[in-house]
């Protein structure tokens, strides 16, 4: 099986990116990261990035006269590297039709609850979780589509929601449950078992 060019867009500390880099640099992933590209400047992943010799990009989306102009030139740098498959990571931005058309069921987001319940952005996510009083919670990996939080889901792993959670105790443990869902998707998608069946996704044997 040949090695995987992962790619990864990101907006944040990029604290799942650190999982897939550990898992690369420990032989667990046959993968290389090509490249970090970032919205945001201050974003911690292009540090992290940076740390392990990985070519961190920032794109200043002031500097592009629409959406589609800025996701033509991510669709670009990731082609130029080769990636196959797509990582978002606290990428806080909404993707166009250049990039969903180039990257159709090759670029997976992880979300912080058990889609489709509770959709949002971080800590929004987990308040919700908390105000409605359930009793799991989890993470959900799927294949980017143009409406937020609404793709084929390839996997979901549940964490149990304790009597006294907070928003950052529970914050936690659906991150270690990310880290762990998405080197299941990476290595599922590498080994050619996802197969996407309108809005599902199989799990070929």
């Amino acid at each position: 099986m040949a090695k995987l060019i992962l790619g990864v867009l990101a907006s944040t500390r990029g604290t799942d990116l650190q999982a897939v880099i550990d898992a690369i640099e420990a032989k667990q992933l046959d993968a290389e990261i090509a490249c970090v590209v970032s919205n945001k400047q201050e974003a911690f992943a292009l540090q992290r990035a940076k740390k392990h010799g990985i070519e961190a990009i920032f794109l200043n989306p002031r500097e592009f006269g629409s959406k589609d102009a800025f996701d033509e030139k991510v669709v670009q740098l990731l082609n130029e590297r080769n990636v196959e498959l797509v990582l978002l990571i606290g990428y806080n931005k909404f993707l166009s039709e250049p990039f969903l058309n180039a990257f159709r069921n090759k670029a997976m987001n992880i979300h912080p609850s058990l889609l489709p319940s509770f959709k949002g952005w971080d800590k929004n996510v987990h308040q919700q979780v908390l105000d409605a009083g359930v009793k799991l919670s989890g993470c959900s990996l799927f294949f980017v589509t143009a409406e937020p939080d609404s793709g084929s889901i390839i996997a979901q792993k549940a964490v149990a929601v304790s009597e006294n959670e907070t928003v950052d105790s529970l914050k936690e443990k659906v991150q270690k449950a990310e880290q762990a869902t998405i080197l299941q998707g990476i290595r599922l998608f590498q080994e050619g078992r996802l197969k996407v069946e309108g809005s599902r996704v199989r799990i070929l044997k």
